[in-house]
């Protein structure tokens, strides 16, 4: 297949494989980017999101497979793609000791803008990003969230096409990650292809139109965030027993109302099972508890979400890639 510049592709990923020494990091990922879109990734330590990033951004290459950005091969030519993207990783790559305009400005510089140019754009940076204020001042001494709005901005000097954002709100606070929230839904709303790596699977609920799972270095799903939830299906009833009450008991009633065996935590008293919800069920269940005299401190009916199909892909938990980075970290070294 091939993908144009300017076409509704942004990028293609045909059986990208990725070695590091004996350890293969990624085992042939497929998948495509829709110009203009967001796809989130996901996946568990070590999974190959880090790795996936560094290829598609020409810093890795690839042992295997074929991968375009913005209609550019990552190996035939880089300096193509390397115009058409921006790249914020998951640390600041910024120079702590000049203020946050001149950082904007030397990056402006770097990327071909004459000197005039590269200040009008950082103006226009520090403002958009609200950091007028903290323009002049060193960025050793900027919070862990204007940090990562610098950051932000400095991959945007260019004007690039495609954005990767590597978990770009990783250590921040709740209000820092909802300013970057917005900011991010602002570049979408510009045009801006982004390809965004989170930790975070709520911030690829609110923010991906489609979402890849990799895991064990390959993409083992792909689809909107409803559509990966109605992999798993209906919805989980649950209830917390009183103590004093038969837990048994509860999960035979319980089960009554589900598809399956109710299943028990002992330790948080916790029963629940698979239903499909209709209207007056949680009603239902209490008065049924009720009958055979056992007491609950509550009941609740929850639709699935994205850590419930992370769970049932994976098996496990989402988590920054550390193991893969320090990989990734030694290839680049050399």
């Amino acid at each position: 297949m091939t993908v144009n510049a300017g076409s509704d592709i942004a990028i293609s990923v045909e059986g990208l494989v990725k070695r590091f020494g004996d350890y293969e990091a990624l085992k042939g990922v497929e998948f495509q980017v829709p110009a203009g879109s967001v796809v989130g990734v996901l996946g568990p330590n070590g999974a190959g999101k880090t790795t996936t990033v560094r290829v598609l951004a020409t810093l890795l290459r690839p042992d295997g497979g074929r991968v375009l950005v913005d209609g550019h091969d990552v190996e035939k030519d880089p300096a193509a793609v390397r115009r058409a993207i921006g790249l914020t990783g998951q640390y600041a790559a910024l120079d702590e000791f000049q203020p946050g305009r001149d950082n904007l400005v030397m990056i402006g510089r770097l990327a071909g803008l004459g000197r005039r140019e590269a200040k009008a754009r950082a103006a226009e940076l520090l403002d958009e990003f609200d950091l007028v204020d903290a323009a002049d001042r060193p960025v050793k001494g900027y919070s862990g969230g204007m940090r990562r709005r610098l950051d932000l901005a400095a991959s945007l000097v260019a004007r690039p096409r495609i954005l990767f954002l590597d978990e770009p709100t990783t250590g921040l606070d709740p209000r820092s990650r909802n300013v970057m929230y917005e900011v991010i839904r602002d570049l979408v709303a510009s045009g801006t292809t982004l390809f965004l790596t989170t930790q975070y699977l709520e911030e690829a609920d609110q923010l991906a139109d489609r979402i890849v799972v990799i895991d064990r270095g390959r993409a083992i799903a792909d689809g909107t965030p409803r559509e990966l939830k109605s992999v798993l299906g209906g919805a989980q009833l649950e209830v917390v027993v009183s103590p004093g009450s038969d837990l048994a008991t509860a999960a035979m009633v319980l089960g009554g109302f589900g598809a399956g065996t109710a299943t028990i935590d002992s330790e948080t008293r916790h029963v629940e099972v698979s239903v499909a919800p209709r209207p007056r069920l949680a009603t239902e269940v209490v008065q049924a508890m009720t009958e055979v005299g056992i007491a609950l401190d509550d009941c609740s009916i929850r639709r699935p979400s994205l850590d419930d199909v992370f769970l049932a892909l994976t098996g496990q938990k989402t988590g920054s890639d550390d193991a893969e980075k320090n990989a990734d970290d030694a290839a680049l070294a050399h």
